[in-house]
């Protein structure tokens, strides 16, 4: 079945509800255009009879990739969740991007050519392709950045419920109103516990725009779900995804979108390219295989980008007035300053001044995830009192001894270290 095709039956009937606001939708589909014209200036260099996959790494589609992957990194902005859950999404947005990016240039190719196979000029080929980006960018990009606002709300929820495992059970419950899809109401009232398969299968959303969700309940209170019973209704629930296109967990897998999806095929739901496995000793000879797999390559490559002087610059500002604005005002030596308390599981009473953002900074200048290194520096308050002391240590560079801490805490391992002198102030911290 072709692309297009396979999309209008996924869309068809679907009520959209756009999250993006006239404002942002403006903006967003201007830096679209914009992008997506530089990648057609890309397009329009290429030479031969079929398109090179590399052009995919060229600086425009890279920026266009980079442009269009941020639009649905806004879907979940305000969504609360881990840090670590929410550079796997925006990983997963990346990669989507990208290969949603390979069908654009795929498709506008051929436009490079006119009926006589004479090179047009490039402003009669941009108005031939201007249909792709209408199509792409606008009308399929509303379904998807609603399904990725509803893949991360689920995700985050998962995370939630994986705090209390099976404490209690989860029950699938639609949104209730005459808009909610005949197939997807077989689903509601479904209570099992986290643990059980089915939810690695069924959880929401199960659909472009599903409004379903999934909440805990108590045991005591509602029965559980015979599983053949539960099975039998998830299938009527999905039996419009002839393609099992849906058939995922945003929260388990920690993506936004499923590896199979309307731009790939099924067998991409297994494959090693699709688990991360870039460097096979084997050069696949599917063109979209071998997209996947430079995409994956450049997704890598970007996530271990360091950041530019003014990059940094902006990240350590940013910090710092965080802390200007939130420790606690005091007087240290006569002199106004700002300093706030926190105490570690093990008793120990550790100070927090702005020094602890400026070293933490200068320590991490080469981390390309400086960033959230330093945004997880500002929620000290929540992971230094789950700290125990580890060890202490003469400084390397300064007369001091201190005392380093470490901490699990959202899926990362921190080890921060304190300097004593009249006390323990926090020094600087990073991932271990």
């Amino acid at each position: 079945m072709g692309l297009h095709r396979r999309y209008k039956l996924l869309l068809q009937g679907y009520h959209r509800h756009v999250t993006l606001d006239k404002k942002d939708e403006e903006r967003v589909r201007a830096k679209l255009t914009t992008a997506f014209r530089g990648m057609m200036s890309a397009l329009f260099r290429e030479k031969g009879a079929t398109l090179d996959i590399n052009i995919l790494a060229s600086d425009e589609a890279q920026h266009f990739i980079n442009t269009h992957a941020a639009t649905l990194d806004q879907a979940f902005q305000k969504v609360e969740m881990t840090e670590a859950m929410r550079r796997r999404l925006t990983r997963s947005d990346y990669i989507f991007s990208g290969i949603k990016t390979f069908h654009e240039l795929n498709e506008a190719f051929p436009s490079l050519l006119d009926e006589n196979g004479n090179r047009k000029s490039f402003n009669q080929f941009y108005n031939d392709v201007q249909h792709i980006d209408k199509t792409y960018n606008q009308n399929y990009l509303y379904a998807e950045y609603n399904f990725v606002h509803a893949s991360a709300e689920m995700a985050a929820k998962w995370e939630q419920f994986a705090q209390d495992g099976d404490r209690y059970n989860l029950q699938y419950r639609t949104a209730g109103d005459d808009k909610v899809r005949p197939e997807h109401a077989a689903l509601n009232g479904v209570t099992l516990p986290m643990s059980d398969p089915f939810w690695e299968t069924y959880y929401p959303p199960n659909g472009w725009n599903c409004r379903c969700t999934v909440v805990q309940v108590r045991k005591s209170k509602y029965a559980t779900t015979p599983r053949d019973e539960a099975i039998a209704r998830g299938e009527e629930a999905l039996q419009s995804d002839t393609k099992g296109i849906f058939r995922f967990n945003p929260g388990k897998q920690q993506k936004s979108v499923p590896d199979y999806n309307p731009y790939t095929i099924k067998r991409c739901r297994d494959c090693d390219i699709a688990k991360g496995k870039t460097n096979l000793v084997f050069i696949p000879d599917n063109e979209l295989c071998a997209a996947c797999r430079l995409i994956r390559m450049q997704q890598t490559a970007r996530r271990n980008q360091r950041l530019t002087p003014q990059e940094f610059r902006t990240a350590t500002n940013t910090a710092v007035q965080w802390a200007e604005e939130n420790l606690t005002p005091t007087v240290i030596n006569n002199n106004p300053s700002k300093r706030s308390i926190v105490q570690t599981s093990d008793g120990h009473i550790i100070g927090v001044g702005k020094k602890f953002f400026t070293e933490t900074a200068a320590k991490g200048v080469h981390d390309p995830d400086l960033v959230h290194l330093l945004k997880t520096a500002t929620e000290f308050k929540e992971w230094v009192p789950q700290a125990t002391l580890v060890r202490t240590e003469q400084g390397r560079h300064h007369n001091y001894m201190f005392s380093v801490y470490r901490v699990a805490w959202q899926g990362q391992n921190i080890e921060f270290k304190c300097k004593m002198t009249d006390g323990e102030l926090l020094y600087m911290m990073k991932f271990i």
